[in-house]
């Protein structure tokens, strides 16, 4: 373990094993740093936060901040953030509130670019990329493997689908489906997120099959429920489809981000 002479640790602070603590960083008496957590100079760690296994934490981020909210009156909230994250300059993320799940969690892997941003109550699953000043409102649900664009900003209560993509600058008041593509101002559903797919190693087939049951979902013809059943009942054991089936049949607090009108053919887009 190492301590630089000008950090401030408060009694109580629980250190794992090589862990790293560069000059002016302050850990608060509640903060929990597992095994080989490196803090860079200026870093300041708040509230109970809990941060995993050898992630990287850069210069002037802040985590574990009191929630931008003002129905908070100091409760002891928690910041829950996985291991090998890597979290950039002036990066925050906020404790949670006890009107909502009481904990801000952030999964492995995550990468957190400049200035981003993650607000009370969230949950981000684990390798999700932030781009520069990525923005979450409170309560937000982001899923596996999902990219968010720099600048882009998430309403509050909404979710994101596993491995979606949200282009740069994009205003997003609705849940993106899994794998889905959402861009522009306010955002739309631009297609599948096929690139991305790709990378991560999705078969061929796996991806037609997306592609097919993407243009049934937002035809033009019957209700979008009969749509939907019928999309659930074609492709039942595509487990990449009912991910998305499963998604939109949540109980959720926002609508569902679909595509402009009049968008096709749909389900060809990429990053």
């Amino acid at each position: 373990m190492h301590i630089h002479p000008t950090a401030i640790v408060d009694d109580g602070a629980r250190l794992g094993p090589d862990v790293r603590i560069g000059a002016w960083c302050r850990v608060s008496a509640k903060a929990r740093l597992d095994e080989g957590v490196e803090l860079e100079s200026h870093v300041v760690i708040e509230g109970r936060t809990e941060i995993g296994a050898r992630t990287k934490v850069h210069s002037f981020a802040v985590l574990g901040g009191p929630p931008q909210h003002l129905g908070y009156k100091g409760e002891d909230t928690r910041l829950k953030i996985g291991a090998d994250c890597v979290i950039r300059e002036h990066a925050t993320a906020n404790l949670g509130t006890p009107a909502g799940r009481g904990e801000t969690v952030i999964g492995d892997k995550c990468f957190l670019m400049t200035g981003a941003h993650v607000a009370h109550d969230c949950r981000v699953g684990s390798n999700v990329i932030f781009a520069n000043n990525a923005t979450l409102g409170g309560h937000v649900v982001i899923e596996d493997f999902v990219f968010l664009g720099g600048l882009c900003a998430i309403h509050q209560f909404c979710r994101v689908g596993a491995y979606a993509f949200i282009g740069g600058c994009a205003a997003v008041p609705t849940d993106v489906i899994p794998y889905g593509s959402a861009t522009g101002n306010h955002a739309t559903l631009s297609g599948l997120n096929i690139v991305g797919m790709k990378r991560r190693g999705m078969s061929r087939a796996a991806i037609h099959e997306l592609r097919a049951a993407y243009r049934m979902l937002f035809a033009e013809e019957n209700s979008f429920q009969e749509r939907l059943d019928a999309v659930a009942s074609r492709f039942a054991e595509s487990e990449a489809v009912m991910r998305i089936v499963n998604f939109i049949r949540e109980d959720t607090r926002r609508p569902l981000m679909a595509p402009p009108r009049r968008a096709w053919p749909v389900g060809e887009n990429s990053e």
